[in-house]
């Protein structure tokens, strides 16, 4: 019964379908002439009327099989001439209606070998420098989304018209308008899914336009550009990655995140689905680690999460040849970084083997031209050896000379990514590997990066694998081709840093190699100037004297001063002014503190060869200087000990005595000036006994007086004060005739220019008269004594009250020797004065002396 039932309903469809036929033939038979008429308005409104017509016959209920006949044969042929009506308005309508017939008809493809050749011949350039046919480009974009929708329709019937659909692709996807470019980017994205078996063979002929508008200026275009690159290669050729690698590659550098997205994610999906992505994993691999990089934390997240569905893929596709990998599953190092999660076993692989084939490339680009490219490459290559673990090795001479030129950029994350290289091949590789080359290039040519790249290293390796090659390092830092290599600031910095990450990484295993990293800690403080280096050298010097728990940095210098001045000091003879090894003994003599009282026997034997007057006069300053220094505080530095005495004849017959001596010249001046400074040093401190200073003021005794004529003005004071000393200690044992000599070079002194020398010369003569009222025979000196009170009378008129106090006083003390004679010569000249006070408190002063005795 059910049988008929259907035949019956079947044949009642048919009718009613053959009647709503007949019914829209009667309509378009009706409308469709006035579609032919040469008036535009005529044909517009005619368009229009079949538009209104064709959304009331499409109701829910309508047949598309009913459709399909007047359409195919009454509607298509006219709507497809009129894509080319001279009207705008009529050829947009024309789109809009073909539009509808589209998705009306039962059967879509059968419109294609017609649609296809009509599209094309609207947005098909002639030649890729002219304009496409298709003037108005909103209208442009209706044909491209009618391509659109007949490719959603007609699905694998497009076969046979790929051609006409690319032809007009290509043309469409270097449109001048935006909207257009996107809209072809979707329409070829899905004329590549619909087509599958076919679309390879046309694929390519759509790279090129594609690469010419990846660099639109709208990012929504360049994402639309970067998705359908993704499906063109992925249902296309694959020999079209290497046409679009460097495009993806500079799109890395795009400055909006959703393009960077777009390759992350397109490239992660080649790796994942290519059909020959085993051919292109060495040149795919990069893009995506490059994004493990990126400043967003999504791509970055999406990167890692793309990549690891790569290994794991691969990891499966190749479980037979990893059995014995992933059956017996190596642990990480364990020195691993702690920040870092291993990959899975697949990615490393895939690392490791395409890494002679990525490495070159990155080696290359790692010192491009281009910031974008060295800072991309720089932050790429730990990713890879962070991968590679300790395959690295291998390629490990190619990577540290990379290494090198890079970390002298200037570009400040390109430096950065490569230190982290370095740490990890520090974390990898055997110290006795990378040592070996890392020492050989600073033998070679010592730089600031090849430094940082030691220090970088080290920072990255195990305590116990480094501590048997700590001596090495030490000593070779030492080397003075390299310690000395530059006075640098980036030079002496980088060195220092190998010193502070040795003592991070080392602690106390530092000890054996302690007086080698002093030694370079001394040059650096050396060498480095007033740049806060020698700061930062001597907080070192603390840190490692804290390692080796020791007190303090003094107490470090204590444990090697010894060798360390027989070190520098081996080549005293040849120093000049320049010399690195002047500026060494220089720090040492004056850092040590307390130490350098054990190590005399190496301090004034150097600088008496280097006090010569035969030796470079700027050096002979510098030795002075640092003597000054030490003697101002000699229980704290050279008499620490006490042994200070068994070298004191040295220090004033061998250094002192010989560059005190006149000599023509400025130079010759400032090294007098800087000799008695080191004698006023010796005889103001309490280092020397009474008979010491005896001995010294009988062999400087005439050429301290010399310099009381000296141009100087403070080598004229700092004379006066060492005769000053010399007469307290020694006045009363001086031989009458040398003290006679000493007061006329006084006298002179009181008509200096300057008031502090005035003041020097007046605080002396004092000083000269107490040690007469201890001598015997007083009588001797009553000549020169009438002549001091004359002379000094008339500076009682100084226009200095200080230095007329000074003078009173002086006077007051000669008083006692000849209280009558001083009446006298006051009494003659008291009527010249300009003020009569201090000449009349004299005089009271004299005569209350004489009523008290």
């Amino acid at each position: 019964m059910a049988e008929p039932a259907e035949a019956d309903a079947e044949v009642a469809g048919g009718a009613a379908e053959a009647a709503e036929a007949a019914e829209l033939s009667r309509v378009l038979g009706r409308l469709l002439p006035a579609l032919e008429t040469d008036n535009k308005a005529g044909r517009r409104r005619a368009l229009e009327a079949l538009q209104r017509a064709l959304e009331e016959e499409a109701r829910p209920d309508a047949s598309p099989a009913a459709f399909q006949g007047p359409w195919a044969r009454l509607l298509l042929p006219r709507l497809l001439r009129l894509l080319a009506d001279p009207a705008e308005g009529c050829r947009a309508l024309a789109a809009h209606l073909l539009g509808l017939g589209l998705r009306r008809s039962a059967r879509p493809q059968d419109a294609l070998p017609r649609l296809l050749p009509a599209l094309t011949a609207r947005l098909a350039r002639p030649e890729p420098t002219r304009p496409p046919p298709e003037p108005c480009e909103e209208l442009r974009l209706a044909l491209v989304q009618l391509l659109h929708l007949a490719v959603g329709l007609g699905g694998a019937a497009l076969a046979p018209h790929l051609d006409d659909a690319v032809r007009a692709l290509k043309g469409a996807l270097v449109d001048p308008f935006a909207a257009v470019r996107r809209e072809s980017c979707e329409c070829a994205a899905a004329l590549a899914r619909a087509t599958p078996d076919h679309f390879h063979m046309q694929s390519e002929s759509l790279i090129s336009p594609l690469m010419q508008t990846i660099s639109h200026q709208h990012w929504k275009v360049r994402v639309a550009v970067i998705e359908a690159t993704g499906t063109v290669i992925q249902y296309g050729s694959g020999k079209s990655v290497d046409d679009v690698l460097s495009h993806f590659a500079q799109r890395l550098f795009d400055d909006v995140p959703q393009v960077r997205q777009a390759v992350t994610s397109v490239v992660g999906n080649w790796l994942l689905s290519l059909r020959d992505r085993y051919s292109f994993f060495h040149k795919l691999i990069p893009l995506l680690l490059s994004s493990f990089s990126d400043e967003m934390p999504e791509i970055r997240q999406s990167a890692a999460s793309l990549w690891e569905k790569v290994g794991l893929q691969w990891q499966e596709e190749n479980e037979a040849d990893l059995k014995d990998k992933l059956d017996f599953a190596s642990p990480p190092p364990p020195h691993y970084p702690p920040q870092e999660s291993r990959p899975v076993l697949g990615c490393r692989e895939l690392v490791f083997r395409n890494l002679s084939k990525v490495l070159p490339a990155i080696c290359r680009d790692i010192t491009d031209w281009v910031v974008g490219t060295r800072v991309k490459s720089a932050q790429l290559l730990p990713v890879l050896l962070l991968h590679a673990e300790d395959h690295i090795t291998q390629h490990l001479e190619v990577i540290l000379r990379t290494l090198q030129r890079a970390c002298a950029d200037e570009e400040k994350a390109v430096v950065c990514g490569c230190t982290r290289s370095a740490e990890l091949i520090g974390t990898f590789v055997s110290p006795e590997v990378f040592l070996k080359l890392i020492l050989s290039m600073l033998k070679k040519a010592p730089s600031s990066s090849s430094l940082l790249v030691l220090a970088s290293v080290i920072r990255g390796s195990p305590r116990d694998a480094l501590q048997p090659h700590l001596k090495v390092i030490a000593t070779e830092l030492a080397q003075p081709h390299i310690c000395q290599g530059s006075e640098n600031d980036l030079y002496l910095e980088h060195l220092l840093l190998c010193v502070q990450t040795l003592i991070s990484v080392c602690q106390e295993d530092c000890g054996v190699g302690s007086l080698e990293l002093v030694e370079v800690l001394v040059t650096i403080m050396a060498v480095s100037g007033a740049t806060g280096l020698g700061d930062k050298a001597q907080e070192t010097m603390d840190l490692l004297a804290k390692v080796e728990n020791i007190p303090g940095s003094q107490d470090l210098f204590r444990k090697h001063i010894g060798p360390l001045l027989e070190r520098l000091t081996a080549s005293h003879r040849n120093w000049t002014v320049h010399s690195v090894e002047l500026l060494q003994f220089s720090v040492v003599v004056t850092q040590a503190g307390p130490a350098v009282g054990e190590a005399l026997q190496h301090v004034f034997p150097t600088l008496r060869a280097c006090l010569q007057p035969t030796t470079d006069p700027h050096m002979r300053l510098k030795l002075f200087s640092v003597l000054s220094v030490a003697l101002l505080r000699p229980k704290d530095t050279i008499d620490s000990q006490g042994q200070f005495h068994g070298y004191l004849e040295m220090v004033v017959k061998d250094i002192l005595a010989p560059n005190l001596q006149w000599r023509a010249g400025r130079t010759a001046s400032a090294i007098r000036t800087a000799a008695v400074s080191c004698l006023w040093a010796l005889t103001s401190s309490d280092i020397l006994s009474v008979k010491q200073v005896q001995a010294v003021q009988e062999a400087l005794l005439p050429q301290v007086l010399a310099t009381l004529e000296e141009d100087s003005q403070t080598t004229r004071l700092i004379s006066c004060r060492v005769l000053n000393v010399f007469l307290k200690t020694s006045g009363d044992v001086m031989d009458p005739d040398k003290l006679i000599k000493i007061y006329p070079e006084l006298l002179k002194r009181m008509d200096d220019v300057s008031t502090d020398v005035r003041m020097a010369a007046a605080s002396t003569l004092l000083t000269w008269l107490r040690c007469l009222r201890c001598a015997d025979g007083q009588s001797y000196y009553q000549s020169s004594i009438q002549h001091l009170y004359r002379e000094l009378l008339i500076h009682l008129d100084d226009p200095e009250s200080a230095i007329q106090d000074a003078v009173l006083e002086v006077l007051k003390e000669g008083s006692v020797l000849f209280p009558d004679l001083l009446v006298r010569e006051t009494e003659a000249v008291v009527h010249k004065h300009r003020s009569t006070t201090y000449c009349e408190q004299l005089l009271q002063h004299v005569q209350a002396t004489a009523a008290a005795q």
